[in-house]
């Protein structure tokens, strides 16, 4: 059979498949959205930053609407009101995941709580998170080792306010993050602060979220599955098989240790103690598989998108002098200039928590939640969703939605002062971490450690940009919405 002749048969199964749905869709009222265009439908308008595209497209279409891309139903929602309805009225209903084809290197999508279906399974994965690593007392209990991590960071800043060498943001916070984690999970750094030792995991997490955020063409034609055309796949089993590997020795490192040396008391027991002893009492719970691809979950999920937020934060405050000028006079007044802040000074310090929810509104984490799928047809506002239809919540169209936030292009913290409005989900004008059931299980740990951070850092140096160069704030994605140029701004002493 000649390429000619195959080329046409697939042709001619494409055309089949679009005659299909549109029969099956004819007689349902969808979401308005965009004219597809046969086999490709509206791929052609998402263009390289699709977060923006999208939201210029519900300007003309509406809050909810569905965009055909190539042979999948997408439902976009880009208003706190359709965000509610998804998230909350009908939470259920849009509680499962559309699989992305990359997911299935190393099988992650069948061990990650992130991917999941809801069912017994992840829920005693949700509950090994919310028991272990982020409950309150667990929390708590690991307050001195985020305060050891700030406090290395702002020693590493201060060293290069002696020098005037100017420090690259993000990759600070990130490290200070990476080492966060790996500490509480492992009991050591995976990164020295005063090296660049980090940069290869850096460099692995965020080739993980590139990928991870590329538009797949066979996330749109599965038949192409077996192909792999992009590749995407195949470097997504690298990066994976990297960390797992990771993993897998420091675990077997834990596991070959000799009796005298592990941690008998609760108190003194990391996460991995902690996972390992729930395994071997109760297998049906958790099993060696799950904790391997759980800690690849939290090191992707918890590093960089921490590191993004503090970098965007402290982007906005060399941007807009007069909040900086705000937020550290707050800081001096209540803890006194050049102190670090501690995780029992955020709710006294107001100002601060409201720089943090103004840079999670323009700069979410991750411009659209992780896709929902409709696994039965269901009805919208009115409208028809059919059965598995993808679902877009776009939260970064949400927090520039003018209709919710007046001039919403301007950071200003102070429109949070007197308002009740915050991130844990229950407000859906602000949602960087989602709401429902699928919210993020790592939010108790983020809206600890990012105002500690950027506070901190905002304490104890005055700050200018490197070589007095115009600030950029141009963005990059992946599937977190990075600074396309690292922040390279340099920390002078007070």
């Amino acid at each position: 059979m000649d390429f000619l002749t195959i080329l046409l048969g697939l042709l001619l199964s494409l055309t089949l498949v679009h005659g299909l749905q549109l029969l099956s869709t004819k007689s349902k009222k969808l979401p308005p959205g965009p004219t597809p265009l046969p086999i490709i439908g509206s791929l052609h308008l998402l263009g390289d930053k699709p977060h923006k595209s999208l939201t210029q497209l519900a300007k003309t279409h509406g809050s909810l609407m569905c965009v055909r891309l190539g042979l999948i139903n997408t439902v976009v929602v880009s208003s706190a009101a359709m965000a509610k309805e998804v998230l909350q009225k009908q939470d259920l209903a849009f509680s499962t995941r559309t699989i992305p084809d990359a997911l299935h290197a190393h099988d992650q999508f069948k061990y990650s709580v992130v991917w999941l279906p809801v069912s017994d399974r992840w829920r005693s994965l949700r509950k090994v998170l919310n028991s272990y690593i982020f409950s309150v007392n667990r929390l708590d209990a690991n307050r001195h080792l985020r305060s050891r991590k700030v406090e290395e960071l702002i020693n590493y800043c201060r060293r290069n306010s002696q020098t005037g060498e100017a420090v690259d943001v993000g990759r600070a916070a990130f490290r200070t993050s990476l080492n966060l984690l790996s500490n509480t999970i492992f009991s050591m750094d995976l990164s020295d602060p005063y090296s660049d030792s980090g940069k290869e995991f850096r460099d692995l997490v965020w080739n993980i979220m590139v990928e991870s955020g590329k538009p797949n063409l066979v996330d749109f034609f599965p038949f192409l599955e077996k192909i792999d055309p992009q590749g995407i796949r195949r470097r997504m089993t690298v990066h994976f098989g990297k960390m797992l590997r990771l993993f897998q020795d420091l675990i077997d490192e834990r596991l070959h240790q000799k009796p005298g040396k592990s941690r008998k008391d609760d108190a003194c027991r990391d996460v991995i103690d902690v996972l390992l002893k729930t395994s071997a009492e109760n297998p049906e719970e958790i099993d060696r598989t799950h904790i391997e691809h759980m800690c690849l979950d939290l090191f992707v999920a918890g590093t960089d998108t921490t590191s993004s937020t503090v970098e965007w934060a402290m982007a906005e405050a060399l941007k807009n002098p007069n909040t900086m000028k705000k937020a550290k006079a707050e800081l001096e007044e209540v803890i006194g200039k050049g102190k670090l802040v501690d995780e029992s000074d955020i709710s006294c310090l107001p100002y601060l928590r409201s720089f943090v929810k103004g840079t999670l509104r323009i700069h979410p984490p991750a411009p659209f939640l992780i896709r929902r799928q409709a696994e039965q047809g269901v009805q919208v506002c009115g409208y028809d969703v059919p059965n598995d239809s993808q679902v877009l919540v776009n939260v970064w169209a949400i927090g520039r939605d003018a209709e919710t936030w007046p001039n919403p292009l301007e950071f200003k913290p102070e429109r949070f002062l007197d308002s009740e409005v915050d991130v844990k989900g229950r407000d859906f004008e602000l949602i960087p971490f989602g709401a429902g059931r699928r919210i993020c299980p790592g939010l108790p740990l983020a809206v600890r450690m990012v105002p500690v951070v950027l506070g901190s850092l905002l304490n104890c140096f005055d700050w200018k940009i490197e070589n007095g160069k115009e600030l950029d704030m141009e963005e990059k994605l992946g599937i977190t919405l990075a600074k396309a140029n690292p922040l390279r701004a340099v920390p002078i002493p007070l």
